[in-house]
């Protein structure tokens, strides 16, 4: 429990920071809780009790420039960088559903990655793609 008695747990999020580290590089990042609440409650509307599976979460700065010479669809700027974004599936959801529920959420960015099977979640400005 990340969150607990109104408060975030800081044993916990350094856990999860640990967790979620840039794993190419061992880099770890602050990842901000706005982003684990958006989990917490997008959980809750898929009614899931399993843990998402996530594909990215903290991602280094030259972890997202090699990512960049290999793809166009990788921000310069991404939010992962930041500790503000994540990539995940969620078992027993399609990953059309959860891009669904997560734009009913209205909190953040939500992309949809159909080929990989994954969706992008940030709390950065409302955008979807």
């Amino acid at each position: 429990m990340y969150f607990q008695d109104g408060q975030y747990v800081d044993a916990e999020l350094e856990r999860i920071n640990h967790v979620l580290r840039d794993f190419r590089t061992g880099d770890v990042h602050r990842i901000d809780p706005g982003v684990l609440d958006i989990l917490a409650d997008l959980r809750v509307l898929a009614d899931r009790d399993e843990a998402f599976e996530v594909i990215c979460g903290y991602r280094s700065p030259e972890t997202n420039a090699a990512l960049r010479r290999r793809s166009s669809g990788v921000a310069e700027h991404s939010l992962h960088l930041e500790g503000r974004a994540i990539d995940v599936r969620l078992p027993g959801v399609p990953t059309a559903r959860l891009r669904e529920l997560a734009l009913g959420m209205s909190r953040g960015g939500v992309g949809f990655y159909r080929a990989s099977d994954f969706v992008h979640l940030d709390n950065g400005r409302i955008r979807y793609w």
